[in-house]
């Protein structure tokens, strides 16, 4: 004999169907989204395909406002790595949740007030309360009284600088120079201008994580090893402030 319990008649009949559950959730809220839909695809020429491609447009640009943005190296400035035309992607968010550029990043900033009325492209290579100095013994720049090797990343050639610098970055600021230190203009050029060649944090616009053009040049650009071995600023003694010498 079965045991099993069956629903009956009235069971049956009390309990909305699916479709019933559905229709009811769904509402005439659902059903004015997709009549909205439709009736945009309609007044649009082009129709649904018009409209996917406005939407994929609105989406690349809320995309390159706020978290990914192409930007064209304008100089060669960051020769060997970044050459003329070279496109890199510049991460938008890397900075905006906390973090703070690191010495070795490749970051690009708006240079207004400091370099220029423009965007700019260069390697940290201080940043707030450190100690920058140029060059040690070995003719090497020296970050927080550590020697930095940057033979991997500069131009074939270019020594580290031929303008010797001791400077003290301010807290909030980043000291930054080109990887092709003889063809740039960077903070060693602005050390007697407003703001003494540094620049503010607020004022970079993101970190550049990868060339994407073109396709040959297709490469991820990592921090260097080069600046892991330099003590933090607070480690080191105080300094005097900010200035030139030689």
């Amino acid at each position: 004999m079965d045991t099993e319990a069956q629903p009956t008649e009235r069971d049956r009949s009390s309990r909305p169907s699916d479709a019933e559950e559905i229709s009811d959730t769904g509402g005439p809220e659902g059903r004015s989204r997709f009549a909205l839909v439709s009736w945009a695809a309609e007044w649009l020429p082009g129709g649904r395909i018009t409209l996917s491609l406005l939407f994929c447009l609105l989406f690349l640009l809320l995309l390159g406002n706020f978290v990914l943005q192409p930007f064209q190296i304008p100089s060669g400035s960051m020769e060997r790595g970044l050459r003329i035309g070279d496109r890199v992607l510049v991460n938008k968010l890397a900075y905006r949740f906390g973090a703070d550029p690191r010495r070795g990043d490749v970051v690009v900033f708006d240079g207004t007030g400091y370099f220029g009325d423009a965007d700019y492209i260069k390697r940290v290579v201080g940043v707030g309360g450190d100690h920058v100095v140029c060059c040690d013994k070995e003719g090497r720049i020296e970050v927080n009284g550590r020697s930095v090797d940057e033979s991997t990343f500069l131009y074939p050639g270019d020594s580290p600088s031929t303008v010797p610098f001791d400077v003290l970055v301010p807290a909030g600021t980043l000291f930054v120079l080109g990887d092709h230190r003889g063809d740039s203009s960077d903070s060693r050029d602005h050390l007697g201008s407003p703001g003494g060649g540094m620049i503010p944090v607020g004022d970079v616009i993101g970190r550049a994580d990868w060339i994407v053009w073109p396709v040959g040049h297709f490469t991820r650009l990592d921090r260097p090893g080069a600046y892991a071995r330099v003590p933090a600023a607070e480690a080191t003694e105080p300094r005097r402030a900010a200035g030139v010498h030689g």
